[in-house]
Order: C-alpha cells, then structure tokens, then sequence
C-alpha cells in the first residue's frame, strides 16, 4: 500500500528502489559522478533500516551529542554536518527531511529507499533475484533498470541497469521536464454559464454569478490631488515629463569621466548642489563633488560614493571598485515622458497620489463613487445609543456594512432600522433602488425564515436566494431591485463580515472600475490543527505573524460561533480551507485573506 507524499520543494524529487541486495547504493555512486559531469547539482536523502552513525566515538562532536546535544553541527572551510537526535517509533518523514535540503542550491534530489511512498521512482530489478515487481503495485514507478534477462511489458520504460550514461540521460530529461504542480486555492475562478440554476453553490460559483450581473460604472469626473485617496482612475494617467527629469546622482559623492584604467588622483574643479548645475563639460581627469539629487555635470557618467574618496588641497583620490555608470540615475529610467505612469482602473492611495505629484499632475479623472444604501430590518434590533428594549439586540450589522463600504471609497446612504411591516420594506427598498447604485441588508434570507423580505423583493425585482457551501454565511440573497444590485446578508455579525469580504468586496471594486478585484491570498504554515468538512469551504478567523522561521504562520482565534464578533477584532486574518479538505494538520500550509485595511 502507498503512503501519499506531497514534494514541498520547487524543485524535482526522484527515488531509487529495489529490493535489498539489488545494487542501489551502487548504482548511485556510479550515476552521481556522471550527472555532475552533465551539470546537474545533486543532493541524496538515504533511508537507512538500521541504527547509523556517521560521526567517530572519541571526536569532540560525537562526544558532546552523546553528552545530550540534540543537534551538533560540526563544520571546516570545506564542509559542515548536522547531526540531529530524533527518535521515533516509525520511519522518517521524508518531506521533513527534504526540508532541510538548501533547494537554491541543487538542481534535483536524488532518494535511496522510501519506496511505499507515492514519489515518483526508477525501479531496479535484476531477474537472478527472483524478487517481484514493485511497479505492478506502484503506479508511480517511471522507468525500469534492469538486465536483459528481465521480461517487462512494452509499455514501460526500460532502462540498462549497467548502462550508467543511459541512466543519467534519463535523469537529466526528466529534471529538464520537470514542472512543479501549480497551486491549488481554497477559492478557484469558474465559468458562470456552467453554472446553471442550482440555489446550492459553491463559494466560487455565487462569486462568478454575482460579477456576471456588475457593470462598472460609467460616470468620469475630475478630482483634485488632494482628493484622490481612494478613488479610481477613469483613463490611463500619461507622464508629461521624463523622471528623473535630469540625470542626477543617486549619492553623496564625486562625479567624473570614467576611464580604463582610472587615475589614482582627480583634479576638483567645482561643486554642484541639488536644484544647481555645473555651467562647463567635465573633462577626463577632473571631478565635481556633488550633493545627492543634483544634475550630472555634461560629459560626467560615474559617481563615487563621498566614503570612498579622499580630498586634499583640491586633489580627489578614489578608493574601491569603481564600475562605469554608477551611482547615476539616468534621465526618464524611472518613468519616460509619454509613458503611461498609472494604467486605467488603478485604485489610488498615497503612493500613486506622491507619484501623480512627482508628475506635476494636480487634476486627473476618475470614475464617480458607487453609491450603496444600507439597512436593517427586524422588530428585534435596536438602535445603539437607544434603551435596548426587552427581548432585542442592538443593531451591529448595519454599522459594519457600512464601514466595509466606505473603506472601499463608496458614498453610503443610511436607511436606518425598518420595521417588520411588508409596507414599510417594500417602500424603504423601492426608495433604495432610486438613490443607490447597491442595497444591502441583513437578516431574512434563511430558509424558513418568516420575514417579509423575500415576498417584497419578489414583487420588485430579480432575486435569487441561495445555499453557499461555505461557513459562516451560509444564506444569501442576491439580484435586481429595479436597476440596482441588492445584497441580502445572513443575520449572524461574524457571517455577514465574511460574506461581505467574499461577495459584496469584489462586485463593489469591479463596480468602481477596478480590474484587479480579486481577494489577496498568502501562504501561511498553520500552528494548529485545523477541521472543516468536505463539501464546504471554511472561513476561520485566525491571527498571522511573522514566524522565527521567516515565514508566515497563523493559528485560529479560537472558538468560532459565527456570533461571535470579538473573534473578528481580535483576529488579522481568514484562514481558508477549501471544500475538498477536511483537515489540516499543524505544520501544513494554508493560504489566509488578511483583513488588511478594510476592517
């Protein structure tokens, strides 16, 4: 039986296995060689059956591991080892042990042994063994090495056990070939007309219904400088200069005429500070100091840095390496004039304001805010700051809507709390459709639930109610009220922040002009074991921080009642858990969705 094996390098991993007393080890020492010649920079994990030792009793490191040292790292100008004491009852994990390979530096790995684990193999086989096969129970089994007197099916790969160079031809191709698996996300991008009309979805599939029906929208206006955060450019934003606009020195230094090879000793003719020039042409031999920032002097090309110069008495000797063209930023490297210096769609915030500046550009235009109205229904929900009224809850959903919706640069129009009347909503949500591009509320799209939303919505627009496979936030309306697109949110605090962030987020940026409207993913080693259930993607709230490691981790907020809205403030993140997986163990990678500057 197999034991799945997961490669966790960017890099190939090919084992070698056979039945003992068949040649591995052997064969190994005579293919490493061989591929080196070729090239290729090889590392090789060995499986071992019995208790080894690699270091010699008496020496300093095997005597200091023998005293308790759990690692001992013994190392010279030419090599250095690392012994680590790790008792265990089974066999060693092979993806902890690819681990500590430095990937950056070998091209594939080689591995002797571990042949029940699903990696992809060569197999020996010598028929004067008379052992079975392996590959006729191992599907990842690529080639054979073997002797002529071996009888194989022509299908596989045969392979001269003693012809070494046509191993390693084999070797080389298949690392030449190799291509590391792509990444599978927790959330995929699908086709929305593959869909058709089942009401229980998958998260990417409402995702994909929902960015079918927003249109971005078409109104331009022009907006000063200062009142660009936020906003998104309506048309491609054309730099009217080149940047830098002069040559100038990226240091403190002295510039000059490079040559081959320098003088020792440069003749100072003048200084140029920023905003200056030098009025001459620099002649070879000759040197300016000059300030950071300050045009390059005509026929200069090199600048030195000031902490690599001596000056006396006007003579500038130069220390150091000293390269053609350094230290100077070339007129337009940066961005040149007519170039497009910010593409249309793009959402601008200080940097690309400090940029727009840098330009000269005081005005430029950009898409008009979308407008979303929000509201709550429910006798039950009372307005905070009120006296909360007896079997009731103050009203938190609202306020985080619209938090999220100005975050994102819309205008928001609050509709306050409306009662459960059917007269009162159909008026609220008919007002809606003529002041707001989006309406959005909470509450009343569960199944079973007796509120008059699904009646009213009905009656004025398109409105489909759907099943996600997702939680929290399992219900949700969404389609048409008039010519406006309507949200219905589940009721729970912590489900309708998620559902915000995983529907309402993207339709509103793709609705303000935006292309790059997707959720930001990263990688994270998870601390903890994590569980969901297959079918359904999981959203746990969870923490991030930079590991020791240099790597991302996270770990869950702890207990996740969707609720539970303290969890959201004490989190950073959403650890996302596709619907295929059902755990994931502590040490595994997950991708997580920081909350960033939306929440």
């Amino acid at each position: 039986m197999s034991n799945p094996f997961v490669n966790p390098l960017a890099i190939p991993v090919l084992g070698f296995c056979a039945y003992s007393g068949t040649g591995k080890t052997t064969l190994l020492k005579q293919l490493i060689p061989e591929l080196n010649q070729r090239g290729l920079r090889l590392a090789v994990i060995k499986h071992a059956h019995h208790n080894f030792d690699v270091d010699i009793p008496g020496k300093d490191s095997y005597e200091m591991r023998k005293a308790g040292a759990r690692q001992m790292l013994v190392a010279s100008h030419v090599r250095w080892a690392l012994m680590t004491e790790d008792a265990r009852d089974g066999d060693p994990e092979l993806v902890h042990l690819l681990k500590q390979i430095e990937a950056d530096k070998v091209d594939i790995v080689l591995v002797e042994g571990f042949k029940k684990l699903t990696l992809p193999k060569i197999e020996l086989h010598r028929a004067a063994h008379g052992k079975p096969f392996i590959y006729t129970h191992d599907e990842d089994i690529l080639a054979i090495a073997c002797c002529d007197e071996t009888q194989l099916p022509s299908e596989l790969q045969r392979l001269d056990i003693n012809n070494v160079s046509k191993i390693a031809d084999f070797v080389v191709e298949y690392t030449q070939n190799w291509q590391a698996p792509s990444v599978k996300l927790p959330i995929v991008q699908v086709d929305n007309c593959a869909i058709g009309n089942n009401n229980n979805l998958t998260v990417s599939q409402g995702l994909a219904q929902i960015l079918s029906h927003v249109s971005p929208v078409i109104d331009v206006e022009e907006v000063d400088l200062d009142a660009l955060d936020n906003r998104v450019l309506a048309i491609d934003s054309i730099s009217p200069v080149d940047v830098p606009q002069q040559t100038n020195s990226a240091m403190d230094g002295y510039a000059f005429v490079y040559q081959e090879p320098m003088p020792t000793a440069l003749t100072l003719v003048g200084e140029v500070l920023a905003g200056h020039q030098y009025s001459s042409t620099l002649n070879v031999g000759e040197t300016v100091r000059i300030m950071t920032g300050a045009t390059v002097p005509a026929g200069a090309n090199t600048v030195q840095p000031r902490e690599l110069a001596k000056e006396v008495d006007g003579i500038v000797s130069l220390e150091g390496s000293i390269q053609l063209g350094q230290h100077v930023r070339l007129a337009g490297e940066d961005i040149a004039k007519g170039q497009i210096a910010l593409p249309k769609a793009t959402r601008l915030s200080a940097a690309e304001q400090g940029l727009l500046a840098s330009l000269g550009l005081n005005r430029v235009s950009v898409y008009r805010r979308p407008i979303v109205a929000v509201f709550s229904t429910g006798d039950e929900v009372s307005q905070p700051g009120e006296t909360l009224k007896a079997n009731c809850i103050y009203d938190s959903n609202r306020f985080t809507i619209k938090a999220m919706a100005k975050r994102l640069g819309c205008d928001v129009v609050d509709l306050g709390i409306i009662e459960d009347s059917e007269a009162a909503l159909e008026a609220t949500l008919a007002k809606a459709a003529t002041l707001a591009d989006v309406v959005i509320s909470s509450g009343g799209v569960s199944v079973g639930d007796a509120d008059y939303i699904k009646t009213v919505l009905a009656r004025l627009g398109n409105i489909d109610f759907w099943r996600i496979n997702m939680r929290p936030g399992r219900p949700l309306a969404f389609g048409k009220v008039g010519s406006s697109l309507f949200f219905g949110l589940p009721g729970n605090p912590v489900a309708v922040m998620v559902s915000f962030l995983q529907f309402v987020q993207p339709a509103l940026r793709k609705l303000a002009g935006e292309v790059n409207w997707q959720a930001a993913l990263f990688p994270a080693i998870s601390d903890e074991t994590l569980r969901s259930r297959e079918g359904r993607t999981e959203f746990i709230r969870g923490i991030y921080q930079l590991g020791k490691d240099g790597r991302l981790h996270v770990r869950s907020t702890g207990n996740q009642g969707s609720g539970m809205l303290n969890s959201m403030v004490n989190g950073n993140c959403l650890i996302l858990i596709g619907d295929e997986v059902e755990t994931v163990n502590a040490g595994e990678t997950v991708f997580i969705q920081p909350f960033a500057d939306l929440l």
